[in-house]
């Protein structure tokens, strides 16, 4: 049986070194704006997310996960069921006042 060693031992050092930002991103799934120069960075507010369950029809469920599959595969944006359900919802909800 070979020797056991910690998890961290088999990590080598990162030549050349990862972007701080990309590796926040990657992360933490925050979004950065890029400005003018590359000295210039923001971050932009994250989005807080809460849970909501509903039930919907089995046809439109299908065709999202297939649309979502598909978009993923494409590298399509929005690709994922919370991007594609946000995006159709969000003209909805201002069409009616609900959100600015």
């Amino acid at each position: 049986m070979s020797e056991r060693r910690p998890l961290i031992s088999g990590l080598k050092p990162q030549t050349p070194p990862v972007d701080p930002v990309v590796e926040q991103q990657f992360v933490f799934g925050e979004k950065t704006v890029r400005d003018a120069g590359p000295a210039i960075e923001r971050a932009v507010v994250p989005v807080v997310r809460a849970p909501i369950t509903t039930r919907i029809r089995a046809d439109f469920a299908a065709a999202l996960k297939r649309a979502s599959l598909e978009r993923q595969l494409n590298g399509t944006v929005p690709s994922t069921l919370q991007e594609i359900l946000e995006e159709a919802l969000e003209p909805w909800l201002k069409a009616h006042g609900y959100v600015p």
